[in-house]
């Protein structure tokens, strides 16, 4: 097992410098895009587009890739800052992801220790007609939009039809305070395992799906049931496959 150094997506200040070719073909990422409200203990409060799924897309955007994004955003002043984000890094909208009633907001409420407490006003749909193309490379997933229903059901239709053509990659980048029960989660994110061909799991995620349990022997597992890769990223320690 080799450790390498894992990359966060969720860095907004990073400057947009797009590589000087694109690949023929896109890939599609699915899931949630939404604006995270930070009330801070001194009293200061920060607004700022986000999102699992939208912060992938956004770098694949700044490394000059083709990445086109199926979110469900409103067509509201939170939509607008979230639309002008994502095509600041050449991100393209899926047909149908700004036909939401209202924009998603995830609020933290921090702690003089800046421990933060969440609040979610979230609501996730995949538009209808959404499909992956004959160009489509690969499809991304996770987090929120492969377990919160109505979407859930409709990401994993439209992964299990993608995976013929495309590479399927899968991020569970869990959420307890939206998933529910660890065991019902697991058993979610473990259907969604078997339909990817490449996962990327924390070892925080692992934790709470299995407490106690052994992370690479949990990764070993996933790998049994059809992924070609599974990697445990270990903080800063690296990550292990």
């Amino acid at each position: 097992m080799n450790p390498t150094a894992a990359a966060s997506p969720d860095d907004r200040s990073v400057p947009v410098h797009p590589g000087p070719v694109r690949a023929d073909g896109h890939a599609l990422v699915v899931g949630e895009a939404l604006i995270d409200v930070v009330h801070r203990a001194d009293g200061s409060v920060d607004a700022l587009p986000g999102g699992s799924l939208a912060n992938v897309a956004l770098t694949l955007g700044r490394l000059g890739r083709d990445a086109r994004l199926v979110t469900w955003i409103g067509a509201d002043e939170r939509g607008d800052a979230i639309r002008a984000w994502l095509a600041g890094s050449g991100v393209v909208l899926a047909p149908g992801s700004s036909d939401a009633p209202s924009t998603s907001v995830a609020t933290a409420h921090l702690d003089g220790d800046g421990a933060a407490t969440y609040e979610f006003d979230l609501e996730w749909q995949v538009p209808p007609g959404t499909a992956a193309t004959a160009s489509t490379l690969v499809v991304h997933t996770g987090s929120i939009a492969a377990v919160l229903e109505p979407g859930a059901s409709a990401v994993r239709d439209l992964v299990a039809d993608a995976r013929r053509t495309a590479t399927v990659t899968y991020d569970p980048n869990a959420r307890p305070a939206l998933m529910g029960e660890p065991g019902d989660a697991r058993e979610r994110i473990e259907a969604m395992v078997a339909l990817a061909d490449v996962v990327k799991v924390s070892d925080e995620d692992l934790e709470w799906l299995v407490p106690g349990g052994d992370a690479v022997e949990v990764a070993r597992a996933w790998l049994a049931l059809g992924p070609a890769l599974v990697v445990v990223t270990l903080g800063g320690a690296g990550a292990s496959r």
